[in-house]
């Protein structure tokens, strides 16, 4: 029996192109994946990841493109943030990270191009998890 995907959710109708601005896509990805990561809906939960996928590719080879001048206002602030955006998962969900990611790797069923991209999330991660484990959690001379 086919799942018939309820077309009335308002992110499957959200237009972008790759003439859309790099932030206004950031939004979108943004949406998509919090949608992707809240819904039951394996349809749904479907159509957001391609979505988040087409959004994401139309992303990738403008990176490193100069930042267009009609967006310089907006990212452009009198005093800088006091936090930037960074990545700090718990220990437990971090470890969850790494282990799904090498069940994945591990199942060699992966195009190469994507195995060797995983296996590099995968590197990056345990490396940063492997710091956050054996990082110093006491000063000596104080009382903890």
């Amino acid at each position: 029996m086919a799942t018939t995907l309820n077309q009335t959710h308002p992110l499957l109708t959200v237009p972008f192109t790759a003439d859309t601005d790099f932030t206004v896509l950031a939004d979108h990805c943004e949406h998509f994946a919090e949608t992707l990561i809240e819904s039951d809906d394996p349809a749904l939960r479907l159509a957001m990841c391609g979505r988040l996928n087409a959004c994401l590719m139309l992303l990738q080879p403008t990176l490193n493109d100069i930042i267009p001048p009609h967006l310089v206002p907006q990212l452009t602030v009198d005093t800088p943030p006091a936090e930037f955006p960074h990545f700090e998962p718990e220990s437990d969900l971090l470890c969850e990270y790494c282990l799904a990611l090498t069940r994945l790797v591990n199942s060699q069923s992966l195009p190469p191009d994507m195995e060797k991209t995983l296996t590099g999330l995968l590197c990056e991660l345990v490396w940063y998890f492997t710091d956050i484990m054996k990082a110093p959690r006491w000063v000596k001379g104080t009382d903890a």
